[in-house]
């Protein structure tokens, strides 16, 4: 069961989402709470998924992601907003969310993506994310940094980096290009390593910088 904290300033929205996500039954939303008592409630609950509001009036996101990301056990963390180019975006992104999600996302489709989030997948939409990278001056052209880190990858390592980047979990991208998940999660490590990132999002973020995910398709699950 993927246990999962939804937390809002709206109480309709908190609802709203608890619903959705508990109609399936390998997910459950434990809790929900305001931006002034999501720490506490995500300390007591120990959830496998949080979704969080990025844009809070007592405590807002930023700050919990960063109280989250101190717990030991600091649970997987998607950023809950309603604009795809929200300027704070990019700022979670880079302090270790694991994607966001638009509050208007289909609800036949929020299930599919805690459970890429439960998995260890990237959670974000290429429109968006690229629409993110040209909002922030600097952030989205390529820069020669990046594409000399990125020309480090061997092929496989490019392969594998371009199916983090479209959301997969490292069993997924194991069985799409038919490696154990101990392999890819050998060389998500090495890629990590080399691109001098903490995080897969992190990793996706310079591979679009440094053109490596042009050709993708956009789908909702990844870039």
């Amino acid at each position: 069961m993927i246990r999962v904290v939804v937390v809002d300033d709206e109480a309709l929205v908190r609802s709203g989402f608890e619903l959705i996500l508990n109609t399936s039954d390998d997910i459950q939303v434990v809790a929900t709470a305001d931006g002034a008592h999501a720490a506490e409630v995500i300390r007591r609950e120990a959830p496998d998924v949080v979704l969080l509001d990025i844009r809070m009036p007592d405590v807002d996101g930023l700050t919990v992601l960063r109280q989250v990301r101190a717990l030991p056990e600091a649970p997987v963390v998607a950023m809950l907003t309603t604009f795809d180019t929200d300027e704070y975006i990019l700022t979670a992104l880079r302090s270790g969310a694991a994607g966001f999600l638009l509050k208007d996302t289909e609800p036949e489709q929020l299930a599919h993506l805690v459970r890429t989030l439960a998995a260890g997948g990237v959670v974000m939409s290429p429109k968006a994310s690229r629409a993110l990278l040209r909002s922030h001056p600097g952030a989205g052209a390529p820069q020669d940094a990046d594409v000399a880190r990125v020309a480090l990858l061997s092929d496989r390592e490019r392969d594998v980096l371009v199916l983090v980047a479209e959301g997969l979990s490292n069993a997924d991208i194991g069985t799409r290009i038919h490696l154990s998940a101990g392999t890819v999660k050998d060389h998500v490590s090495s890629i990590l390593t080399k691109l001098r990132v903490s995080s897969r999002v992190q990793a996706a973020l310079l591979a679009e910088r440094a053109g490596l995910l042009g050709g993708n398709t956009e789908q909702d699950t990844g870039w």
